[in-house]
């Protein structure tokens, strides 16, 4: 009888539990659902050291072994990521005695080799992604194509497969990356059974960048431009040109939107568009409102404007959004 694919996650300290846990849980639950038939799969937690490894935001993971002890055969090594928030922003942790391990006896051991999130910067310093496509969380890809620029980066992939190698995006498009190689084992149905149990979709559409920064822009600490940050999204349909907005404030346009930027990070208009965009996806997703209707009600003009701005933004259309969105879809 064929043995079950053993599948051996890495932990290290500061590393991100979703990141582990979410890929754990689909192939747990594709071994529970085969039942043995065909053989599924076999998990194994692999630390610095067998015992407790603290994760990033405090809890703890249990390591089944050691790195060093694992088994010379590996059929899937799958190896998360860690992020450090700072004053200069986020950063992926690189856990230097893992890339170390990694070097030794990742290519040689492992059939198949699998990063969530910032996993991918592991791989890369340890020389497994060079001159492959990869991609990594939205908010490091700058960096790991700064610091490794023989890997081929594809900033707004959910996963990408570069022969044996697949690296996925940010925390939880582990699941997608854990349910695309279940489907590539098996077949797809059980990968959509994996995902109905799981009560998630089967595959999201669009790339990474329609889940990053979704109005992500500071509250202004001037009064004025407070006000007016708070004003605009109840008044969508009026005229909100740069003119109009420095009106408000009684500013000249020049200086009015100097402020504004230096207030927010984007000028007037992209804060509009965004708000503007930002109120056509709740639309979509609680309202059976038809494009043209929601194109008026937030200012966006016509729809072909609106279709267009909105995949601009969010990579996706307004109806694939809307399907992937709504409230109560099975």
């Amino acid at each position: 009888m064929a043995a079950a694919h053993l599948v051996v996650i890495t932990v290290y300290d500061g590393v991100e539990l979703l990141d582990v846990a979410g890929p754990l849980e689909v192939f747990s639950t594709a071994d529970r659902l085969l039942n043995g038939d065909p053989p599924g799969y076999r998990t194994l937690v692999a630390g610095p050291r067998a015992g407790l490894v603290r994760c990033a935001g405090g809890a703890s993971i249990a390591a089944d072994v050691a790195w060093e002890d694992l088994p010379r055969e590996i059929g899937t090594l799958v190896v998360p990521g860690g992020l450090r928030f700072g004053a200069g922003g986020v950063q992926a942790l690189v856990a230097e005695p893992l890339v170390g391990w990694l070097a030794a006896r990742a290519a040689r051991d492992a059939a198949r080799i699998a990063s969530v999130c910032a996993g991918a910067h592991l791989l890369a310093a340890a020389g497994l992604l060079d001159g492959r496509r990869a991609t990594t969380h939205w908010a490091t890809a700058a960096q790991l194509a700064a610091e490794h620029p023989e890997v081929r980066v594809e900033p707004d992939a959910i996963y990408v497969r570069d022969e044996h190698v697949w690296t996925s995006a940010g925390v939880s498009t582990g699941i997608d990356l854990a349910l695309a190689l279940v489907a590539h084992d098996h077949h797809a149905e059980l990968a959509r059974r994996v995902a109905r149990w799981l009560v998630m979709y089967m595959r999201r559409p669009g790339g990474q960048s329609q889940f990053s920064e979704l109005l992500a822009y500071p509250s202004a600490t001037d009064a004025q431009v407070a006000r007016l940050q708070a004003w605009i999204p109840g008044h969508l349909t009026e005229d909100l040109s740069n003119d109009a907005l420095a009106r408000r404030t009684n500013l000249s346009v020049r200086h009015f939107s100097r402020l504004f930027r230096q207030q927010v990070g984007v000028t007037p208009a992209q804060y509009v568009e965004s708000v503007r965009l930002d109120a056509a996806a709740r639309q979509l997703v609680h309202t059976g409102n038809g494009l043209k209707a929601i194109a008026n009600a937030v200012g966006l003009g016509s729809v072909e404007t609106f279709h267009r701005l909105f995949r601009e933004r969010f990579g996706v259309t307004p109806a694939a959004y809307r399907e992937r969105f709504t409230a109560g879809e099975a």
